[in-house]
């Protein structure tokens, strides 16, 4: 066997046929090892890559990192978000610090205007309470119902005083005048829950618009006023705001 294998030099055995080969297939692969040392997947990258990153992310001030000033106006904080929102929206950690910065600049506003109308009401009670008393017992009569409330009563008394204006051609306003005093009747009666002081209040209030009407309709000058609106008709316009205060804002 020893023989066989001198004699014939060319065969081989499996095993130093597998060495050789073996050998081989190490050397060519060494280019392919080389070349896998220099690729980089894409989680060696930096974060963000090339995108642009906001130059005033860690800006404690809110105004100073929008570029605003501290006066600016509600439409000037919106386009100033707007605009650096859309330079660096692909980056995420600046978009997070801008709208950051936004959100604290609208809820400081939203605490201001809180604490000026909280002030402003402070400031009028207080100069009612340092009021003399005739005023006080004047205030007294005085409220401040709802808005609904006021925008349905002056709907009613605006439709009263355009029907007589429209109508004014024809006939007078005494109709519509009647119409409203009852209406202003019934709400006060709805509100003090007495007859007898609705009735008061809105012929009180019927007078003060008659009288005012009286005084200022001769000042009103002649070119405003149309060839058919007569001193009646302007003094009931009067009588038409003065029954709407009397049983909208009276006690």
């Amino acid at each position: 066997m020893a023989a066989t294998l001198i004699l014939k030099p060319s065969l081989s055995s499996a095993f130093l046929g597998q060495k050789i080969s073996s050998r081989g297939n190490s050397k060519r692969s060494e280019p392919s090892r080389l070349f896998s040392k220099g690729t980089k997947c894409a989680t060696d990258t930096a974060y963000g890559g090339n995108v642009p990153k906001f130059s005033r992310l860690n800006v404690w001030d809110p105004y100073k990192r929008l570029g605003i000033s501290r006066d600016a106006s509600e439409e000037e904080i919106w386009s100033s978000r707007n605009f650096l929102l859309n330079q660096y929206a692909n980056h995420e950690r600046s978009a997070e610090s801008i709208e950051a910065a936004f959100e604290k600049i609208l809820m400081k506003s939203f605490i201001n205007r809180k604490k000026t109308k909280i002030n402003l009401k402070t400031r009028l009670k207080k100069q009612v309470e340092e009021s003399p008393p005739w005023v006080q017992n004047l205030l007294s009569f005085v409220e401040l119902p709802p808005p609904v409330i006021i925008m349905r009563r002056l709907f009613l008394f605006g439709f009263m005083a355009c029907w007589s204006v429209m109508n004014s051609a024809e006939a007078g306003p005494a109709f519509q005048v009647a119409i409203s005093f009852g209406a202003c009747v019934y709400f006060l009666n709805d509100k003090t829950k007495s007859l007898g002081r609705a009735a008061l209040i809105g012929f009180g209030g019927l007078v003060a618009g008659w009288f005012c009407g009286s005084l200022l309709v001769p000042m009103i000058p002649s070119f405003l006023l149309q060839p058919t609106w007569s001193l009646e008709l302007l003094t009931s316009l009067f009588i038409y705001v003065s029954l709407f205060l009397s049983c909208t804002f009276l006690k």
